[in-house]
């Protein structure tokens, strides 16, 4: 039978997603009129940003499962970085171009159909991710004893 403290890893994972989406479908339906469930839960950028709050929650288990000197924590640090790189700088770039497109779609009354524009996040968004991953990582690291 395998013990919680063996599972952390992925608990770590669940739980962080799992908060990251409730967190960010709290403040959607505190700051807007409601859409549909999918829309808001499913939506991209936003309040904290959910890859890095998951991928924070894991970082910060094998932090304290593996230590500082392992190589899972120094592919899991590469890894985190990418993923906050990503969020702030390709993702949110990719956004704006998107909405830059759609103005201009619809400002030259064009049939083309407007594309998907997936926001990304701001640095804030990112860096709350990362605190509440953290958070989410010691929760779970103590809770199970691990």
């Amino acid at each position: 039978m395998v013990e919680l403290a063996t599972l952390s890893y992925l608990i770590a994972i669940v739980s962080g997603w799992v908060l990251a989406h409730v967190i960010k479908y709290a403040i959607d339906v505190a700051k807007r009129p409601p859409q549909t469930k999918r829309e808001k839960i499913f939506r991209s950028g936003g309040m904290p940003s959910a890859h890095v709050m998951t991928a924070a929650s894991l970082w910060t288990v094998i932090l304290l499962k593996d230590g500082v000197t392992s190589g899972l924590f120094g592919v899991m640090s590469l890894f985190i970085l990418i993923v906050a790189h990503d969020a702030v700088r390709v993702r949110r770039s990719s956004g704006e171009q998107g909405a830059a497109l759609t103005a201009l779609i619809d400002e030259s009354k064009s049939k083309i159909p407007h594309p998907i524009v997936a926001k990304g996040h701001t640095v804030l968004e990112v860096a709350v991710g990362w605190a509440l991953g953290i958070l989410v990582g010691l929760g779970v690291f103590y809770a199970l004893g691990a």
